[in-house]
């Protein structure tokens, strides 16, 4: 889907003032509500924004360990295993992956001890062969997508800017 300057700023403004309205994002853009609400339907129904909910902090959730944990599982046995870790509500997020490992997982744990229970925990489910894992430190970038799509924004403005030798219209 094609994100252009307008829906930047859109997108902008959501991240940096996720409690404005509808009403005030209009305004501060410059453009009539129902423009903007149309823009916004669009990017959802096009799955560029995905949720509208708060961003929540399972290190204020009493979770202040996060580890990734790598987990190798015996052939064919990759959806049993992917549906058994939706149980888990340590595990704040999976992925299928390549590499050294066929998944990995995002674990936040109480404490070090809480950690190696959960560990313990995965290694126990059928078709688990072995699990390596990866204690975090610090967080040294936050999640964010703001770069992105300023990148996006300014990749779509300069695919509608006429290249060089182009003819002035």
């Amino acid at each position: 889907m094609a994100v252009d300057a307008l829906d930047t700023r859109i997108l902008r403004l959501l991240i940096e003032q996720p409690r404005t309205s509808v009403r005030e994002y209009a305004r501060i853009l410059g453009v009539a509500r129902g423009t903007l609400q149309a823009r916004l339907d669009r990017l959802e129904r096009d799955g560029v924004i995905t949720g509208t909910g708060p961003t929540l902090s399972p290190a204020a959730l009493g979770h202040p360990v996060l580890a990734f944990v790598h987990l190798e599982v015996t052939q064919g046995h990759l959806v049993e295993v992917g549906d058994a870790l939706a149980a888990v509500p340590e595990i704040i997020e999976a992925f299928s992956t390549t590499g050294g490992g066929d998944l990995l997982t995002r674990v936040v744990a109480r404490d070090n001890g809480h950690l190696e229970d959960v560990i313990q925990r995965l290694i126990q489910l059928p078709g688990v062969v072995r699990t390596r894992t990866d204690v975090a430190l610090r967080e040294r970038v936050a999640h964010r997508v703001l770069p992105l799509v300023e990148s996006v924004g300014r990749a779509a403005g300069d695919r509608d800017r006429p290249g060089p030798g182009a003819a002035a219209g």
